[in-house]
């Protein structure tokens, strides 16, 4: 891991923040939509938008014990 400052982990934080938020939403509105397709798709974003959460998350070291 490289050594972050300050204001990398201030940016990774709103990043972080942003992810999980977005990532939140499209849960919501998959379960909401009644198109399946389009569902399906919310789901598929709130899977992109966790993955990127987990790979900043562990920029930071997060989930390590």
């Amino acid at each position: 891991m490289t050594n972050l400052t300050a204001k990398d982990l201030d940016v990774l934080s709103h990043v972080l923040t942003a992810e999980e938020m977005a990532c939140k939403k499209a849960r919501i509105y998959a379960n909401t939509l009644t198109d399946a397709a389009l569902a399906q798709e919310m789901e598929r974003i709130a899977a992109s938008h966790a993955q990127r959460f987990a790979a900043l998350y562990s920029m930071i070291g997060g989930g390590k014990s």
